[in-house]
């Protein structure tokens, strides 16, 4: 691997963000003269932070020190590297915790904040803002349309104080102020700003404090004699865990919000650290003592507090793995990632991606209702020929979005780069998001077949490498030995396996004819892989079966959706749930409630894939607040989950779908379908390569699909 080679200071230029700082840099740039401390140290002004980091990237300074949050600022948008940390006397090290802290008699947890009344140390801190609402942004449990963050926030809770916000237009964030004393300025300098207003604001009645670990601790048990505190037992209050538990306040370090980093020197590649670190440590060693002429960290002289280091510091450390990401490490991460939204870098349109006529009406009828309610981004709409055209559109940045499924989600992130922004849920309750891959057979007491019985069969199939519809019962199928390919030509073993079959997608000039025998498209739309092919999709597979096949591979709630009343189509509206039954892997019938204990496979919900570079909590952030108004089937605007009004199911979304939700910490498509749903299609290995095609080796690489899962 080629570094990028490494400059040997003669001098250090350090960039200053203020008047003050610069005064205490030149006077440290004199007194390390004097003590010959070397490499020589000289001062650059800068005017903010930002404009250092600036300054830095284009070689006009060589270091500036930042807070965990600029640092993060600097690494992902400067390309520069935090090389010294800061050390303070607090038993953590290098960094201090970002908690929540509640009153011990509530019943408040980290997933029922939603509502609650909320105390910040100020707007844009990072233990009162940035580490909290970044947390529950990128966890999903607040969404923030088009970068609002502050409104976000401010539809979350019922009322807030966040000192600093009151020139934002939602009273709710300064309504749980009240105003310091002298000043009377409400939200503004307010008397629970900081740590220790914050935990006050919470003593006089909020809800949650974002506060930092020792908050709690310093102002209670008699350690605080302001009057407010002074009769504050710390066992009154306990702190939100993550995993949903609260835990005692003396429990911070395994129940926090993020471990925020401690301050650190940030430079660019090509800066040898060991000279930062080697001119610091000398520094530190002479002038951190009360009888030296200047203090390294006191700032008091300067009438200013925090510059150029932290006044609590107590020594200098090198970092050893100089990435940005390393030192901050994962927590706080993803805090920046849900809190790092800037508006302008948003599109000012989400292009949604459509394969079909009817899907490009329905994506049209979005576009008009979220244009109503003016969500923004605001909605358009590009017809592609198939799902894997809409991949290449959106890698190309010519689409930005499409929902997929599970076999698709693998082939959007392994061949063009995708990463999933939000997920389908088919039911209220379910946590996993997941749905079930069943195998739906008609009730015939004549002729009760079982899942050994299957050969010979008609098959109906969801589309060629769909999950639950090809690559779950094919692989399964070719994993207990029952289907067996020749060489790798797994489309021939099907096709030889079953007797006849619809496989939307298989109408190839390498595939067997059977493989599209059953199929109803008309003309040069049959067995096309959309809805121009009847028997497309979930519904369409189990219309196939009701028409002319004798097992549909579809998802557990498909018989529902089309059964008892709920598809009012001709071919549908007689149909009963009762008169179909599922098949087990253990060769029994099971009814077609019990698809939790007869299944084939539990298979990861649909995904809204998108460019990486796109920003994943925009977009869910807009399907969020969408839902809020079109999610129900009573909308007569538009119906976000049904597609009834366009004679048509699952355009879009699927009709089953319950909600929109986020995908949490499942950032990238093999978090999203879990390692072992991978490894089973990544898992076979072709001992047969001189016979294939490149179609058969993709084939071949579903065939030991879910080889983990369901290992015999």
């Amino acid at each position: 691997m080629q570094r990028n080679p490494v400059f040997c200071l003669n001098e250090i230029r350090w960039c200053t963000v203020s008047e003050a700082e610069k005064n205490k840099c030149n006077d440290m740039k004199a007194s390390f003269a004097e003590a010959k401390i070397v490499p020589a140290l000289s001062c650059v002004e800068g005017t903010s932070p930002l404009n250092c980091m600036k300054i830095v990237q284009d070689n006009n300074a060589d270091a500036v020190t930042l807070s965990g949050t600029l640092t993060y600022r600097a690494g992902t948008s400067y390309n520069l590297k935090p090389v010294v940390g800061e050390v303070y006397d607090q038993g953590v090290g290098t960094s201090y915790y970002a908690v929540a802290v509640v009153r011990k008699n509530s019943t408040i947890t980290i997933n029922s904040l939603k509502g609650t009344t909320s105390c910040h140390t100020g707007y844009e801190k990072t233990s009162g803002w940035n580490v909290p609402i970044g947390y529950l942004i990128d966890s999903g449990r607040m969404s923030a349309v088009a970068c609002d963050i502050p409104k976000g926030v401010s539809d979350f809770f019922s009322q807030s104080c966040v000192p600093g916000a009151e020139n934002f237009a939602y009273p709710s964030l300064c309504g749980l102020c009240s105003g310091n004393s002298s000043s009377g300025t409400q939200c503004g300098k307010d008397k629970y700003q900081d740590y220790d207003g914050a935990f006050r604001c919470l003593v006089d009645g909020g809800d949650v404090a974002f506060v930092k670990h020792s908050t709690v601790l310093d102002n209670s048990d008699g350690k605080q004699s302001a009057s407010w505190a002074k009769d504050i037992l710390s066992s009154d209050y306990q702190l939100l865990c993550r995993d949903g538990t609260r835990a005692d306040v003396t429990e911070w370090k395994r129940c926090n919000l993020a471990r925020v980093p401690a301050h650190a020197v940030v430079a660019r590649s090509d800066v040898d650290e060991s000279l930062i670190y080697k001119m610091l440590h000398e520094g530190q060693q002479k002038y951190n003592s009360p009888s030296s002429s200047f203090k390294i960290f006191d700032s008091t002289p300067y009438n200013g507090t925090n510059l150029l280091f932290r006044d609590a510091t107590r020594e200098f450390r090198v970092i050893s793995n100089q990435t940005y990401q390393s030192w901050l490490g994962d927590e706080f991460l993803q805090a920046m990632t849900g809190i790092d939204c800037i508006r302008d870098k948003l599109p000012k349109a989400l292009r949604w991606c459509s394969i079909s006529t009817k899907e490009v009406w329905k994506c049209g009828g979005m576009a008009r209702a979220f244009k109503n309610k003016t969500l923004d981004p605001s909605i358009q709409c590009v017809s592609a020929v198939n799902h894997e055209d809409c991949m290449r559109l959106i890698q190309q940045k010519e689409v930005d979005a499409v929902t997929l499924d599970g076999g698709d989600i693998y082939t959007a992130g392994k061949t063009y780069g995708l990463v999933p922004a939000a997920a389908e849920s088919y039911s209220e309750n379910d946590v996993s998001e997941n749905y079930y891959a069943v195998a739906v057979v008609k009730r015939k007491p004549e002729d009760s077949f079982t899942f050994h019985e299957l050969k010979g069969r008609k098959s109906c199939h969801t589309g060629y490498m769909r999950s639950a519809g090809w690559n779950i019962p094919i692989g399964l199928l070719t994993k207990k030995g029952l289907i067996r390919p020749e060489g790798c030509n797994i489309a021939k073993a099907v096709s030889d396996f079953f007797s006849e079959s619809c496989v939307p997608g298989a109408n190839q000039k390498e595939f067997p004819p059977k493989l599209c025998q059953l199929c109803n498209g008309s003309g040069d739309y049959k067995c096309v892989n959309n809805t121009n092919e009847q028997y497309y999709g979930y519904s369409g597979a189990f219309r196939c079966l009701v028409e002319k096949g004798e097992v549909a591979f579809v998802k557990h709630s498909t018989v529902f959706e089309n059964t008892d009343g709920n598809n009012t189509e001709e071919w549908a509206k007689s149909l009963k749930s009762s008169d179909f039954q599922l098949l087990c892997l253990n060769g029994a019938r099971a009814e077609v409630t019990q698809y939790a204990d007869c299944n084939w496979a539990q298979v990861p919900a649909h995904a809204v894939m998108v460019h990486p570079e796109t920003n994943i909590h925009a977009v869910f952030g807009l399907l969020d607040k969408a839902q809020g108004y079109y999610a129900s089937d009573n909308s007569s605007e538009f119906k976000m989950f049904s597609s009834s009004d366009y004679d048509e199911k699952d355009l879009i979304f699927k009709d089953s779908t319950q909600k929109i939700v986020p995908v949490k910490e499942k950032k990238s498509y093999e978090q999203w379908l879990g390692r072992s749903y991978i490894e089973s299609i990544e898992g076979y290995q072709c001992s047969f390569s001189e016979a294939i095609t490149p179609v058969n080796v993709v084939l071949l690489l579903i065939s030991n699909i879910l080889l983990i899962m369901f290992s015999a």
